[in-house]
């Protein structure tokens, strides 16, 4: 018998973003593994022509949620939407419903946040630190509540080399941020965001870093933990596992270890250390490193050769060009295969949706996705070690039983069973893509590569010509390959003359 499932049986649990990817994942588990639960109580912000019980049934109604209505049919009478915006004071609950989650909820999983490496300062605040704040505050009054559990990243720390599960203190302390967002005008805010932010490389890494300052300061007598993982993917395991061609290369270092960790790893640990805290009650707020460079490290070269040879065997539908992964380090390298590979294609591409009196669009994607790029190119270009001396703790508490069901051993993952399990994934259930046309799409694949050959060949044979029509050197270079390349011919001719 599984101990943190039983644990979380008849629970009433408060998890905020939950229509978020992780707090889906986090959802799905807990139903599927607790299906006795009481109620699962989900902050929702309102949407116009959508009631909350719609969007209850716009969550359940994917491929995710398929094995939780075999094990409980009743799952949507189980989730409790409340009306709430992260933006507002009290989030904007009603005084029915603040009266019921506190004084039911028995324990919070604080997903929410917001993970745009590029927001505004005061957005970015607002979100990953004041709401933290407001809803210890609200924790602070449930007389039920046994474990409130912070969900960061473990870049929230990123300007140093070395990161222990520790809370680090920031520069400025949260309370003065938060105070001056409230009369700070937004182009004063833009202009000291650099000097306040500092070493972290944006205004996500380091509001993670104030929200953790604030947990540690305001979470009172609670049993608080916080859990930071590293990059999330795609599950490994659970409940399902997991290249058009449109990124031809990227400014990475190859050597530096892909920090990826798969999301029902991260939910697992989420569970488990829900039950640790509120079971057996730290006397101090912990912290769980969810990472894999230092228990199983796979750096981006690798990464890339495992999946552009995974799209090889698993190719998708109609590819915009032949997959490629070429990395470069420098910036005048990186701005010529932006220009050559990925921006002259796009436009190419839309003079021919033009003319064939169709929308253009690839440009405005490729831009959207070169930008995506530059904001991730601090992250694949470093490498930094996590301590995990908390998590390994946590793992060896478990019941056998416990390790199996609640699996967050990064050790035992296979990194390109993983990335394929990602792509055929990504085929099947985003692309919705059927297997059958597996043959179809190899045979597409090397009809670009053929294509691809061909344009270069071309146009090396033009720069060539004009290169010999204006340059003497290219011309005597040219005589003397031609030249050569006869005197060769002859003498093989010769050679094989005389052997008759």
């Amino acid at each position: 018998m599984s101990m943190i499932a039983a644990f979380y049986g008849g629970k009433s649990i408060l998890i905020t973003g939950a229509t978020g990817f992780m707090g889906k994942v986090l959802m799905e588990k807990l139903f599927r593994t607790s299906p006795d639960l009481k109620v699962v109580y989900i902050l929702v912000r309102p949407k116009q022509g959508q009631t909350l019980q719609q969007r209850v049934f716009q969550i359940l109604d994917s491929k995710l949620f398929e094995k939780v209505k075999e094990v409980c049919p009743n799952v949507h009478e189980k989730i409790r939407a409340i009306s709430a915006d992260l933006n507002q004071n009290d989030f904007a609950i009603s005084k029915e419903d603040m009266k019921e989650l506190l004084s039911h909820t028995n324990i919070i999983f604080h997903c929410a946040a917001t993970v745009r490496f590029d927001d505004h300062l005061r957005h970015a605040v607002q979100l990953n630190v004041t709401a933290t704040q407001q809803l210890l505050l609200m924790a602070s009054q449930m007389p039920k509540l046994e474990a409130f559990i912070h969900i960061s990243t473990a870049f929230s720390n990123c300007n140093l080399k070395h990161i222990d599960e520790v809370v680090y203190p920031c520069p400025v302390e949260p309370k003065k941020i938060i105070d001056s967002m409230e009369w700070l005008d937004d182009a004063i805010i833009d202009e000291i965001t650099p000097k306040l932010i500092g070493d972290w490389p944006n205004t996500y890494t380091y509001t993670k870093a104030l929200g953790e300052v604030v947990v540690q300061q305001e979470g009172g007598n609670l049993n608080i933990a916080i859990i930071r993982p590293s990059i999330m993917g795609a599950t490994w395991q659970e409940p399902f596992p997991a290249g058009k061609g449109f990124l031809r290369s990227i400014r990475a270092t190859p050597m530096a270890v892909a920090d990826l960790i798969p999301a029902d790893t991260v939910v697992n640990l989420t569970l488990a250390v829900g039950w640790y805290t509120a079971v057996h009650r730290p006397k101090s707020t912990l912290v769980y490193h969810c990472t894999s460079g230092n228990l199983n490290p796979c750096n981006w070269g690798k990464m890339g050769l495992q999946v552009l040879a995974t799209f090889e065997k698993i190719p998708f539908e109609r590819a915009f060009r032949r997959p490629n992964a070429d990395f470069t380090t420098n910036n005048i390298t990186t701005h010529y295969w932006n220009a050559v590979s990925h921006r002259a294609p796009a436009i190419i591409y839309d003079f021919y949706l033009r003319l064939t009196g169709r929308k253009p669009r690839m440009t405005k994607l490729m831009n959207r996705l070169l930008r995506t790029l530059s904001m991730l190119e601090y992250f694949v270009n470093r490498s930094w070690e996590w301590s995990t001396y908390n998590t390994e703790m946590l793992m060896s508490e478990l019941s056998p039983e416990d390790q199996r069901v609640f699996n967050f051993d990064v050790r035992q993952l296979n990194w390109l069973e993983y990335i394929e399990n990602y792509v055929l994934g990504v085929k099947k259930y985003l692309l919705k893509e059927d297997m059958a046309g597996i043959p179809e799409a190899k045979q597409h694949l090397k009809r670009l590569r053929n294509i691809h050959y061909l344009f270069n060949t071309a146009l090396f044979l033009i720069a060539w010509r004009l290169l010999i029509a204006r340059s003497q050197v290219a011309r005597n270079v040219w005589f003397f390959i031609v030249s050569f390349c006869y005197k060769f011919l002859s003498y093989f001719r010769a050679s094989s003359t005389l052997n008759v």
